[in-house]
């Protein structure tokens, strides 16, 4: 269903959620080649995939990463010059990743929300100066964080043909409880039994409230300097296959969706971003990416409020999220500087005690500009490890698992998961 937005003329297209960026669609792997689907969102009856079916290629990049001091395209590889900002050479990058181990009693997960969040341990790609090439293609950026389970979490949007590409696209994203605490992005499915096995996403938050599966805080924007940013993204749904995953580099170019062009959006152009597509949204359009932003905008499913304890926030428009309210209160040619402040004092009044919602907050107040709708080139290139390992699952570590299903993830701290150590490629006894 498309939902109808009625906005002022005043207001560009303030930020529409995606669609289905919230991802309310559950999905099953089933290795015996059993198929059904359901369009009931956020609910166990998944659609179930079986993963001996082609489906797309896998989310690798071979394009050019260029310096981005130099004013055309000049000859590059994607193992271009890194730059740590901290350091005069190359650093080895620090991963993220959750500990896991096996044994009979279970499966042992050490919660990776927290862990290399200093970004300064990464390096640092150099990039082209698309405002000169062209890059690509042109686009434009709205925002939105509605704290739903994304849509590449679920195994049926991502490529399970074989083990080689379930690693090539990087997984499945990372999905977390309502206590920021990793989950599983999928399970032994509900049904399983002994004579047929099968896979099963966890239900979202989105259908499920305080049980189901979040996005994991640690996936708001970051700022690596002060023209180069990393976030995730929602893609257009006509471009789902194969689009879990991957990243594009975008430059801002000063311009404004609706061509209504003010001073944040002149105040964002020529900084960078790297964004990775964690998302699918089947009301974005082409070029279109629709930026995780907290206090972007709850969207159609919003299941934000419920992580974030608090019924008296004022969580601005629904679609805009705090710059819309702020716009609403301040008019629509007022200071950056303004707009900065207005939004920041939304962000404090809801993220506090939620540092990396507050964090990428602010970030949208202090290196975004509150820039409404802004407009970039853009290309495709290889992923940062950064985003990688935000990214992808550290718990669904192979295509194939033995975790048992459950109904109610609100009260996982962590530790052994309860796994089925009798199932084969047949069935569980």
């Amino acid at each position: 269903m498309k939902k109808k937005i009625l906005l002022p003329a005043a207001l560009s297209v303030a930020t529409v959620a995606a669609f289905l960026a919230c991802s309310d669609t559950s999905s099953s792997l089933n290795l015996s080649g059993i198929s059904s689907a359901s369009a009931d969102p956020g609910t166990s009856s998944a659609t179930v995939v079986d993963p001996t079916q082609s489906s797309a290629a896998t989310a690798t990049s071979s394009a050019t990463v260029i310096n981005p001091t130099q004013s055309s395209a000049s000859t590059g590889t994607s193992s271009a010059a890194v730059i740590n900002p901290t350091q005069s050479s190359a650093a080895t990058a620090t991963s993220s990743a959750a500990v896991v181990t096996s044994s009979s009693a279970g499966t042992t997960i050490t919660s990776s929300t927290s862990a290399g969040s200093d970004i300064s341990t990464y390096p640092v790609a150099a990039y082209s100066n698309l405002l000169a090439s062209g890059g690509s293609g042109t686009g434009w950026s709205s925002r939105y964080w509605d704290a739903c389970k994304p849509s590449c979490s679920w195994p049926g949007n991502v490529d399970t043909t074989s083990e080689a590409t379930y690693q090539a696209g990087y997984r499945t994203t990372r999905n977390c409880n309502i206590h920021d605490i990793e989950i599983p992005t999928y399970t032994l499915a509900k049904a399983v039994q002994q004579y047929w096995i099968g896979y099963q996403g966890t239900n979202s938050a989105c259908g499920s409230g305080s049980a189901g599966a979040f996005a994991c805080t640690d996936m708001a924007p970051i700022e690596v300097n002060d023209t180069l940013s990393y976030g995730y993204v929602a893609g257009p749904g006509s471009t789902s296959a194969g689009a879990c995953g991957k990243c594009y580099h975008i430059q801002f170019n000063g311009g404004n969706h609706a061509n209504d062009i003010k001073a944040t959006h002149k105040a964002l152009k020529g900084k960078h971003m790297i964004v990775m597509q964690s998302n699918i949204g089947y009301d974005v359009e082409q070029g279109q990416f629709d930026l995780m932003v907290p206090g972007g905008g709850v969207g159609q499913y919003d299941a934000l409020s419920t992580m974030v304890n608090g019924s008296s926030v004022n969580w601005g428009a629904k679609y805009g999220g705090f710059l819309t309210q702020c716009q609403s209160s301040l008019g629509y040619d007022n200071t950056v500087a303004n707009y900065q402040s207005c939004v920041k004092d939304m962000c404090a009044a809801a993220f506090t005690g939620y540092p990396n919602l507050l964090r990428g907050c602010n970030w949208y107040a202090d290196w975004y500009m509150a820039a409404d709708n802004p407009t970039y080139n853009w290309e495709e290139v290889q992923c940062p490890q950064y985003l990688i390992d935000k990214y992808m699952s550290t718990i669904n570590t192979t295509k194939t698992n033995h975790i048992i299903w459950k109904d109610d993830w609100s009260t996982y701290t962590g530790g052994a998961l309860d796994t089925n150590s009798n199932c084969t490629a047949t069935g569980c006894n």
